[in-house]
């Protein structure tokens, strides 16, 4: 084939479609409903695969609704749980507005530090290009959930419910987006224009005082102080009052943070096995604590997370849901969909291809509640903890085949005592720094 698409080849195109009867009919299923209604696999959903060998017991399932925290939503998913079980409770939240409002405030800092640190940076560079594409985004990373509980604490929701912003937040981070690429704007005019580095600090704090008014119009004043008032499966009243919010944390959590640390699955060959990793410029709480990463085979994830679920503790992990993966049913497996037939052709790229050219990446956080192992052992499915309400999936439980996990999977978080001595040594070794734009810096 030359450089240009000739008539003749798309008259032979055409009548190469046409004369097959498999494609008429294919054409006429996506037109009228679309490729993945037309391509279901049925046998996919024949059996109740709603059933674990090892499945926990959770409260009411959460709804991030129209916001990207599942991330937040996952970690306090993970927390509460650990509230419920102390107290005896039925069902119990964490407040995601507070830790929404604290994110984004430590997001704004964290992005108007960033500016400062890259003056020296033409505007159109990569890394500028890069700090200016969303400042202060809804997602994050395990790490950056735990720099927030450890400065923060953490509320009960009636503390500090949601608000319209919080559930929507769109109009919320536009207008913080907006005013934080105008910062970056006369920062770096400044900076042209020769203003010190002290002057230019000075101008951030009004920019943060203006930066904390806008997120307490759309989000409320953050309690400082915590007022637990509930009653237990036995009806039983439990009344605490005047805790602050680290207090609350410590008293009704109770988790050593310090102790969990993450585990990636990333198989490309700029990213060794037992190796610990970071990404630059990723973070929300300056002088907090930073993101890192051990790099493990996929088995060795299974076998950890496997191992806290068995010791009754859930586990937050990080995927790319979007592969797939069916919402009303609530089924990520890899033969959910036949494309492969519907357009006669294959789709080979491995988990680590999909990383290099861009078709994959964590893109959603939830918590693993339990998993299905079979005579030896081997997990054949896990069960899923969602945010999206519980009118998606069963309850708002989804069902990830372990098959799923292999390809679509690439965090988990857990204990450090669930993981080989080889792996803690790796984890603490100096990280290898990789660029902002990395896979493995997405936020879920």
């Amino acid at each position: 084939m030359g450089k240009e698409i000739t008539f003749d080849q798309l008259k032979n195109y055409e009548e190469t479609f046409t004369a097959c009867r498999g494609n008429r009919i294919a054409m006429n299923a996506v037109t009228n409903s679309g490729v993945y209604a037309a391509s279901k696999n049925p046998e996919a959903f024949r059996t109740d695969l709603h059933q674990f060998s090892i499945s926990l017991e959770q409260g009411e399932i959460t709804n991030q609704k129209r916001s990207g925290r599942c991330w937040m939503f996952a970690a306090l998913n993970t927390l509460r749980f650990q509230v419920i079980k102390k107290l005896n409770l039925e069902t119990f939240e964490l407040s995601q507005a507070y830790t929404l409002f604290y994110d984004k405030l430590e997001k704004a800092n964290y992005f108007l530090e960033s500016i400062l640190e890259t003056l020296d940076q033409p505007t159109d560079s990569r890394l500028i290009a890069w700090l200016l594409m969303a400042p202060v985004n809804d997602g994050g990373q395990w790490d950056m959930i735990c720099a927030l509980v450890e400065k923060y604490g953490v509320v009960p929701k009636a503390c500090m419910p949601e608000t319209y912003s919080s559930s929507n937040t769109g109009e919320m981070n536009n207008v913080l987006t907006e005013k934080l690429r105008e910062d970056a704007c006369v920062l770096r005019t400044a900076y042209g224009q020769g203003k010190s580095r002290e002057e230019l600090r000075s101008m951030k704090e009004d920019m943060m005082s203006t930066i904390y008014n806008m997120l307490t119009i759309c989000l409320g004043v953050p309690p400082k102080t915590v007022d637990l008032e509930v009653h237990d499966k036995d009806k039983k009243f439990i009344r605490d009052t005047g805790l602050t919010p680290q207090e609350f944390f410590h008293k009704y959590v109770g988790l050593d943070l310090s102790d969990y640390i993450s585990v990636i699955n990333a198989p490309t060959q700029d990213k060794p096995y037992w190796r610990s990793f970071t990404v630059k410029f990723l973070g929300n709480v300056r002088g907090g604590r930073s993101v890192k990463y051990v790099n493990l085979p996929i088995e060795e994830l299974k076998k950890a997370a496997i191992a806290q679920m068995k010791d009754g503790d859930p586990v937050w992990f990080g995927c790319d849901v979007g592969k797939s993966s069916e919402r009303t049913e609530g089924l990520m497996a890899l033969d959910l969909f036949d494309t492969k037939d519907l357009f006669k052709t294959d789709f080979t790229m491995t988990k680590a291809q999909r990383l290099d050219y861009g078709h994959s990446l964590m893109t959603h956080a939830m918590t693993f509640q339990g998993v299905d192992l079979d005579d030896a052992g081997r997990p054949t499915r896990w069960r899923v903890e969602n945010s999206w309400g519980k009118d998606t999936g069963k309850d708002g439980y989804y069902v990830m085949t372990d098959d799923w996990f292999n390809e679509y999977t690439y965090q988990v978080v857990v204990n450090k005592k669930y993981l080989p001595a080889e792996a803690l040594a790796a984890y603490e070794q100096a990280p290898i720094v990789l660029e902002p734009w990395d896979p493995m810096g997405s936020l879920a």
